[in-house]
């Protein structure tokens, strides 16, 4: 019988489905020092962002039964892609699940900082009336820089396209064919966007993709969206771009330590924050569940 560990939970719907296909399903956290050993007595181990599948773990759960890894949400970065590779461990995720709601998430924070509704919910719990003090801007006629032109770039691009906003991009893997929207260097994509939003991995080999040098080349005023992952934007950079003026708000989910210890941007006055809850939606959860099932089904033939 195919066994598969659900060390960071899953959903119920996508547990039966797994045993009526014959799989027995553990739905139970293994801690850290014990879980590569308890491998041993799996073919799949089912992840989302807590549990960190590092070599060691790997190296430990050696000589049994470890087939299969899957990341319950798109990024891999709690899994150690070499190290896996290196052990004949397929690593799978679930790309298609959860774009929707990060795009929409993205798009609140957008709102957000555009209006003021972070720090008027923080102000008038604080008997505040500062009517005044929050002449927001509209998002239409605006342009947002979409780097990182994958599925959660492209829905928000949509969804942004339909309030008016004019969308370019710019991508790692060049210009998309067919698309709509205007493809940019990523200098010429800074230089020219009011919103930015954020919508790619975090390469650990070259560090931080927005630093002070990107934050010098954006336009003055310029709002920032990070929903992809913290260490993405330097928080220090950001911080001081923010104080400077440069970049009006930031709208931010994501963090270089989760859960975060940064006080100084959590508490600052132009950002909206929210704990890395891209995919938290009833919809994206289920869907998630969904393609991990088929992803097991389809991997062993069942």
């Amino acid at each position: 019988m195919i066994r598969v560990l659900t060390n960071d939970g899953l959903q119920e719907a996508a547990i039966n489905s797994l045993k009526d296909a014959g799989v027995e399903v553990v739905n139970n956290y293994i801690e850290q020092d014990k879980l590569g050993e308890a491998l041993k007595e799996f073919d799949v181990l089912v992840v989302r962002s807590a549990t960190k599948v590092t070599d060691a773990v790997l190296s430990s759960a050696q000589g049994g039964k470890l087939k299969l890894v899957i990341r319950a949400g798109v990024g891999v970065d709690n899994i150690d892609l070499i190290s896996a590779h290196e052990k004949g461990i397929i690593v799978k995720n679930t790309p298609n699940a959860s774009s929707d709601s990060v795009a929409e998430l993205a798009l609140a924070h957008m709102f957000s900082i555009a209006r003021f509704v972070n720090i008027s919910n923080v102000t008038m719990r604080a008997g505040k009336w500062n009517k005044k003090n929050y002449e927001g801007v509209e998002l239409g006629g605006k342009t947002l820089g979409i780097i990182g032109m994958g599925r959660i770039g492209q829905s928000l691009a949509i969804k942004a396209t339909a309030l008016g906003m004019k969308v370019v991009y710019t991508d790692l893997f060049g210009k998309l064919k067919d698309s709509p929207y205007e493809f940019l260097s990523m200098e010429a994509l800074l230089g020219t966007a009011d919103f930015l939003s954020l919508h790619v991995p975090f390469d650990k080999t070259k560090g931080s993709l927005i630093g002070k040098d990107e934050f010098a080349l954006m336009k003055d005023g310029v709002y920032l969206i990070n929903c992809a992952r913290g260490k993405v934007v330097d928080e220090d950079a950001l911080l001081e771009a923010l104080n400077s003026g440069k970049v009006t708000a930031a709208g931010v989910d994501v963090f270089e330590k989760e859960p975060t210890l940064n006080e100084k941007l959590v508490n600052h006055p132009s950002v909206s924050v929210t704990p890395h809850i891209g995919a938290a939606t009833k919809e994206a959860q289920e869907r998630i569940g969904q393609e991990v099932a088929s992803t097991i089904k389809e991997f062993f033939n069942i």
